[in-house]
């Protein structure tokens, strides 16, 4: 839908609009609310309950067809070896040069069935589909994700069900029935908690919401607001695209690639700000190994960029840790708003806005530049200031001090102390054993 003077207008998610809520934030092309009871309290739902979010305007690609399989061997770092028909894997896409394009969510319906769910990575898969000349249907479902995340997760999305779902490994799905809809239910954790991902046809949504709504009242459900939800890809470390990285379309060898996005989409993912100065946006390109996903390359097949990460992979290679800044110098920069001096850049709470890569250069005393600091959050539940960040090996070891320099280049800016740590920061309770869970 389209405005004839303004363009196109931006939906509101599948969620249905809770009239109290008053600000709204954009996701992709849809607005989804800022936030519902308040960002502290929704920030501890995936600790202590459990909250449902929309993820709706995530792009959906699926692919029936013989040459379903072959498609995504030749385009994804992962190995399909092994891919059983109701499992679901989390897939990297790289260019030639072994920087990622996209990620996201692959799941095999069946033998020659799949679904792809992405950002950027969609619109990758789809212009190396269009070349490649493979011999499969091609379609774009219009679904639903709603995602229940935390402790209390099994027990509401059981009873929304009226089934057990103890029978459902991590990362793995079966179709299920909630509101008289059917649906599917895929186990995963985007918070770094037990949970589920509820797929459906979108015009169900509302009835598939309220009656999971329904069933988690009792064990304190919240409903997860734009402002919140990206807090838990920073405790868990999910690096995200426009985030944490800039997808590699930019280069000159994808310049027929980049073409078919629209001109909001090229500027809405090259947005960036902070201290790092970059000469090329190739700088804030990433690879899988760079951001903690070595583990999912494997050299067992062909495919686009193998050739780049075989050499990447003998070598020695950034890594990603979490970085936790020091509480006295950020509580100097919030003091600098009340001096009558110039203050420091404000630190939007709990982080800063999507669409934009913060990028702020983390140095030690020499001066030298040894990593690139991105996401920085503060956690309500840790009560820190935390980054993801991109570093040199040889100060990766967590305990490293290190400085983060916070303000933009030519403006007053603040030389932060911070402390290398694990990444992911959270304990990882994705796999938690539900076999004899009770609420």
């Amino acid at each position: 839908m389209s405005h004839p003077k303004t363009g196109p207008l931006l939906p509101h998610t599948a969620i249905p609009l809770d009239r109290k809520v008053p600000t709204f934030t954009r996701f992709g092309s849809y607005f989804e609310p800022w936030e519902f009871t308040d960002w502290l309290d929704e920030s501890m739902s995936w600790k202590d309950t459990c909250y449902i979010g929309d993820w709706s305007p995530l792009q959906k690609m699926r692919v029936q067809g013989p040459d379903a399989l072959t498609f995504f061997s030749s385009i994804a770092v992962n190995s399909f070896a092994k891919f059983d028909i109701g499992q679901a894997k989390h897939i990297i896409l790289c260019n030639g040069s072994g920087k990622i394009m996209g990620e996201g969510i692959l799941m095999r319906f069946g033998e020659d069935d799949f679904e792809f769910i992405s950002g950027p990575g969609v619109p990758w898969a789809l212009y190396q589909f269009r070349k490649g000349g493979f011999v499969s249907k091609l379609s774009h479902p219009r679904e639903f994700l709603f995602q229940v995340q935390g402790p209390k997760a099994v027990f509401t999305t059981e009873i929304a069900a009226g089934e057990s779902l103890r029978d459902i490994g991590f990362m793995r799905f079966r179709d299920i029935v909630i509101g008289g809809v059917p649906c599917r239910a895929l186990r995963q954790g985007m918070a770094g908690e037990l949970g589920y991902e509820i797929q459906g046809p979108v015009e169900h949504g509302p009835a598939v919401f309220e009656a999971i709504m329904a069933a988690g009242r009792e064990f304190g459900i919240r409903r997860l607001g734009g402002r919140t939800k990206m807090v838990n890809h920073v405790e868990a470390c999910f690096p995200t695209p426009s985030v944490d990285y800039i997808p590699a379309m930019y280069s000159p060898e994808e310049q027929d690639f980049a073409l078919t996005f629209s001109a909001n989409a090229r500027d809405v993912y090259r947005t960036t700000d902070g201290s790092y100065e970059y000469a090329d946006i190739s700088e804030l390109y990433r690879s899988p190994a760079e951001l903690g996903w070595k583990k999912n390359v494997r050299f067992d097949h062909d495919f686009i960029g193998r050739s780049a990460l075989e050499v990447e992979h003998a070598s020695e290679h950034r890594t990603i840790v979490t970085l936790v800044w020091n509480a006295e110098d950020v509580i100097d920069v919030y003091a600098s708003m009340f001096r009558k001096d110039p203050n420091y850049l404000y630190m939007e709470m709990p982080r800063n806005i999507l669409s934009c890569l913060f990028a702020d250069k983390v140095t030690v005393p020499d001066g030298s530049i040894v990593g690139i600091s991105t996401s920085r959050c503060y956690s309500y539940f840790f009560r820190e200031m935390l980054s993801l960040c991109v570093i040199d090996q040889q100060h990766a070891m967590p305990g490293t001090g290190v400085n983060v320099v916070w303000g933009r280049p030519g403006q007053k800016q603040k030389t932060v102390r911070a402390i290398v740590a694990p990444a992911p920061y959270k304990r990882d309770n994705r796999r938690a054993d539900i076999g004899t869970a009770s609420s």
